[in-house]
């Protein structure tokens, strides 16, 4: 459990909460994961590197720090992780973004893949995987196996709600990416979604059912 980051701010529960509320509007869900993900970005981002510059304040010349947003690829696992994806450049504009099409097999609850897209030169690049669930890992597990082949600097996993389920598949598979959460639930029902959990995210975000 070393590996995965519980982020507990209290404007993340709180937010979360709203969320979680089954008459919340299409709209408000949006604009709360939208708040949310800003909110997350901070946390997950507290490691990224910084080089030093030389600017021209108002009154003197100093040495200033910066990230180089461009070395960092946010990955959307589509089609959830889209929602969290428009929070996390608002907070680093300059990332840039890949795309992986995944969708859970409602028999046998493993990952199927129909898009696959990456910025270039990945080997300089730090990774971000976006995907609101972490249930059974499965997509997860596929999403990483894809980018690891990469080979990418870094990988981070990053979610809404996780559950034991989940976070043991991922850990069992790649035990050296770290999962970033909101919420460690309780567990996963039958179909393979997580309790107490906000229903499908998907579904919600974009007003499907």
């Amino acid at each position: 459990m070393n590996q995965v980051h519980h982020i507990r701010h209290p404007l993340v529960q709180h937010k979360l909460t709203l969320m979680r509320q089954k008459d919340a509007s299409t709209s408000t869900f949006r604009r709360l994961l939208n708040e949310l993900s800003m909110l997350m970005a901070y946390e997950i981002t507290r490691d990224m590197p910084l080089h030093a510059v030389q600017i021209e304040t108002p009154l003197e010349s100093m040495t200033g720090q910066l990230i180089d947003g461009k070395k960092l690829v946010f990955v959307s696992i589509l089609r959830a992780g889209t929602g969290i994806l428009d929070g996390m450049l608002n907070v680093v504009p300059g990332a840039r973004v890949g795309h992986i099409g995944l969708y859970r097999d409602p028999k046998t609850l493993q990952a199927v893949e129909y898009y696959f897209k990456m910025p270039k030169d990945m080997e300089e690049r730090d990774v971000i995987l976006l995907d609101p669930m972490l249930a059974t890992g499965n997509s997860a597990v596929a999403a990483i196996d894809k980018v690891k082949a990469l080979k990418p600097r870094s990988i981070k996993f990053a979610c809404l709600l996780t559950c034991p389920e989940g976070i043991a598949t991922v850990h069992q598979a790649h035990p050296d990416v770290p999962i970033y959460t909101a919420a460690i639930d309780r567990a996963l029902n039958d179909h393979g979604y997580i309790l107490p959990g906000l229903g499908d995210a998907g579904d919600r975000i974009f007003g499907t059912s």
